[in-house]
This record gives C-alpha cells, sequence and structure tokens, in this order.
C-alpha cells in the first residue's frame, strides 16, 4: 500500500494516493467534460454520435491537457464497444496487426466492434500509418487517433480522408476554474477530504498560469496544496509563496511541434508589421520558454535581408553581431543583445525587393530551360577558346566613357527582363536614383 497523498501519522494508507490529481478527476461522463461544447454540446455531432454509437474513425486534434484522451476513453464508456489503447512512442506495426487480430475475434464471439485509440498518432511514420487504412476502410475497426500536431502535415492523406478531424481548443479561464473548484470540493477523487483553502484570486492566478491546460492546473493545484498541507495540517491554506513554489517555467512551447512554428510566425511577423512591443514580447516568449537563442538570431539575421534588405542594410551586420554575442555570452545574458536588435529590425523601414527578385529568379530555373552563358561574358584562356569566340563582344566597362557599358549580361531570352524593383522606402531610394542614373549612363554610351 502506498502513502496517502498528504500523510500524517494518524491516517491509513489509500491504494490510490500516487496516483496524480489530474488522473484522478478525468471526467468519466460527457457532461463531465468542460471546455469542449462544439463538440459535445446538447445537439452537436459528437454528442450525437455517442448517443446512437455510430462512431466514424476520428483525429482528435488539439493542444496538450484539453481532453483528447479523455473524450476517447468517454466514448469507450459509452458505446458498445471493445477498447483498445496504443501509444505511437511505445508501439509498432506488430501492435496494429496484433489489434486486428483482437477486433476479429471479439467480432466472433461477442459481436462488438472495436475502437482503437492511438495516442500521438502524429508519431507513426507513414508505413505505420499505412497499415491502419485497410482495416479502417472496411470498418474492422473504429480508429480514434489523438494528436498535438496540425494533421495536415503530419497524418497521411489516405488516411485523413478516411477520417473526421475534430478540433478541441485550449480551455479558458472559467473553463479551468471549473475544473479547479471541483477538485478542491471532491471528496472521493480530489482533494475534499483535506479541506485545502484557496482564495479565488489565486485559482484565478493557477487557471492563467496553466495556459489553458487542463492538466497543468491540476498539477499545479496539487503540488502547492501539498506544501499547505505540510505548513498547517488544521487549517491548510494555499498562499501566493506556496504558489510560486510550485510554478515550473514551462511555458506552452513545443520546439518540434506546430507551437514552435505558432511563435516563431508571431515574431516575424510583430517585425514585419514594425510592432516593437509585440516583438520584444513574443521575443521573450521564445527565449523564456527554452528555445535556442541561436535557431532565434539565425531567424533574425534572414529576416534583415527578406524583410528590411535594402531599405536599411546596415542591419543585415547588426544582427549578426547579435548572433555573435549570443554564442560568445550564452543565455541569458544574450537575450538584451536579441532584443536590441529585435527593436532596430521592428522600427526599420521595410522592403521585400531583394526577397521578390530572387523568389522570380528561382521561379524562372524552376520552370525554364537553363540558357548557356553568352559568348561575350566567357574567360577566354586558351587559342581555342578564343577561336571559338568566347569573350568576343566583351566591353570592359573601365575603359567606357561612363563607366557602363551598353551590353547585355543575360541569357538572350532574359534580355531586357528586370528582376529588382527598388522601392522608396530608407536607402533604397537612394539605390532607385542610382539605378536610374547608371541606365541613363548606359544610353549616353550608346555609339550611333
Amino acid at each position: 500500500m502506498s502513502e496517502p497523498l498528504f500523510p500524517s501519522s494518524s491516517e491509513s494508507s489509500s491504494s490510490s494516493s500516487r496516483v496524480p490529481l489530474a488522473e484522478r478527476m478525468r471526467p468519466r461522463t460527457l457532461d463531465e467534460i468542460v471546455g469542449q461544447e462544439h463538440l459535445t454540446g446538447e445537439g452537436q455531432f459528437l454528442r450525437e454520435a455517442i448517443a446512437s454509437d455510430q462512431i466514424p474513425s476520428l483525429i482528435l486534434w488539439g493542444p496538450p491537457g484539453v481532453g483528447k484522451t479523455t473524450l476517447a476513453r468517454v466514448i469507450a464508456e459509452t458505446t458498445s464497444s471493445h477498447f483498445v489503447s496504443l501509444s505511437a512512442v511505445l508501439s509498432g506495426v506488430k501492435d496494429v496487426r496484433r489489434v486486428i487480430d483482437e477486433a476479429a475475434f471479439h467480432k466472433r464471439a461477442s459481436k462488438k466492434h472495436t475502437l482503437l485509440f492511438v495516442d500521438e498518432i502524429h508519431r507513426f511514420n507513414k508505413a505505420q500509418q499505412d497499415a491502419f487504412l485497410p482495416h479502417v476502410e472496411s470498418g474492422a475497426i473504429t480508429l480514434i487517433g489523438a494528436t498535438t500536431e496540425n494533421p495536415s502535415f503530419e497524418v497521411i492523406s489516405p488516411l485523413l480522408s478516411r477520417t473526421q478531424v475534430l478540433i478541441l481548443h485550449s480551455l479558458s479561464e472559467e473553463a479551468l476554474l471549473e475544473l479547479l473548484r471541483r477538485a478542491l470540493g471532491d471528496q472521493e477523487r480530489g482533494l475534499g477530504q483535506w479541506q485545502i483553502l484557496a482564495e479565488e484570486p489565486l485559482l484565478r492566478r493557477i487557471a492563467s498560469l496553466a495556459g489553458g491546460d487542463a492538466r497543468r492546473a491540476l498539477n499545479l493545484l496539487e503540488a502547492a496544496a501539498r506544501l499547505a498541507w505540510q505548513k498547517n495540517q488544521d487549517r491548510p491554506e494555499i498562499d501566493l509563496s506556496m504558489l510560486e513554489k510550485a510554478v515550473q517555467r514551462t511555458l506552452l512551447y513545443d520546439k518540434s511541434g506546430e507551437e514552435h512554428f505558432n511563435l516563431i510566425s508571431a515574431f516575424h511577423k510583430s517585425l514585419r508589421n514594425s510592432d516593437v512591443d509585440a516583438s520584444l514580447y513574443w521575443l521573450a516568449r521564445i527565449l523564456e520558454s527554452g528555445e535556442d537563442p541561436l535557431y532565434v538570431a539565425r531567424r533574425m539575421v534572414r529576416f534583415a535581408s527578406e524583410d528590411v534588405g535594402l531599405a536599411q542594410p546596415e542591419l543585415l551586420g547588426y544582427a549578426v553581431d547579435a548572433m555573435r554575442a549570443v554564442h560568445f555570452l550564452g543565455m541569458p545574458e544574450g537575450n538584451l543583445a536579441l532584443a536590441q536588435v529585435a527593436v532596430l529590425l521592428a522600427q526599420a523601414p521595410k522592403s521585400n525587393s531583394i526577397y521578390r527578385a530572387y523568389s522570380t529568379i528561382q521561379e524562372i530555373l524552376k520552370n525554364s530551360p537553363l540558357e548557356p552563358v553568352p559568348l561575350h561574358l566567357r574567360n577566354a584562356p586558351t587559342r581555342l577558346m578564343k577561336e571559338l569566340g568566347y569573350g568576343s563582344g566583351y566591353r570592359y566597362a573601365h575603359d567606357e566613357e561612363t563607366g557602363v557599358a551598353e551590353m547585355s549580361c543575360l541569357p538572350p531570352s532574359l534580355v531586357d527582363t528586370r528582376f529588382f524593383a527598388p522601392g522608396d522606402r530608407g536607402f533604397e531610394k537612394t539605390i532607385k536614383k542610382r539605378l536610374g542614373e547608371i541606365e541613363r549612363r548606359k544610353k549616353g554610351g550608346r555609339s550611333e
């Protein structure tokens, strides 16, 4: 037998005491599920499908701690299906085949249909996901896959076409408050027997810190309640200092998942829109979540070319300097160097002319034949090359009166094509003026 949740010398042991509060308080019915009313509310698709015992194969997509596994378990409890659960982290194709064999057995023996729940289905590779296809197609199993990743990228198209994707949302602060109050008062599964006191503002603070994640909210409450019990078993009350001790700096962030790209996207777009405060906020959110600062620095170097470009070209050097500073200083000292350059990039005039020009050329290279280099632009280091016309017609710019020869340097099919179109922002206005002058010099140097 294990120790009680908050032990004292006079208390007996409890077999469930080591089960985390979040697991003990897991909803057991649709009515206990909070925050997903668009799926489980009266008249909504999932409630109707469960009521009629007509569950199609599903992909449940949502961030951690919003009820994907809970929903699958509730479906299993409220339908007449034989329920099997696999984790994509620990399972493989052999396990899938075993489940299919078991499904056939239960179909023959008890007429029960098999509902297979696969947690973190995005961790299965293409071949492993392929193994589900014929059995989902034939109806041998009903598949419910749970994923925190965008199914469009992580689930193969044939499987997506055979399932229905249901989106679960992050839980609102009010939904989390309901769960916290429920846990404090529940005598059987929660903390009710311990008479833990917690003021409403503190519960709201826990809900805010949880970032929409029910598991995190309940874990924070349990850790803080333990501290309160240890301090005063007669009148245990959670205060702010206890909560601060319980809180671990684990913000919602996954370096390999969708939230990673969401936050980077928010940072990049805030910089592009010249929003200094938002840029600093998203930068801090990314760095404080544990992202590799050199990755952030590399993104800022790219931004200096892609979005600031020639409007303020010196910022490319500043971004590279910030990357060097982070490499030299490490963290957390390097965060201010990144913040400094983030402000410079945000306030700078913006131009994507270099990005547009290069992208246009990439498309041409991808979709058009690659023409040979014109003869007049080729070197002729040998006699044979000269006889073949290499270098013939080349005009040396320094020998021209204007310093610019009237000579095309593009392949014949692209003569007079303009890829680079400078704007009127920042230093690029000077470049635009300079290019106009170069064009006039070319025409002035034309021989009549």
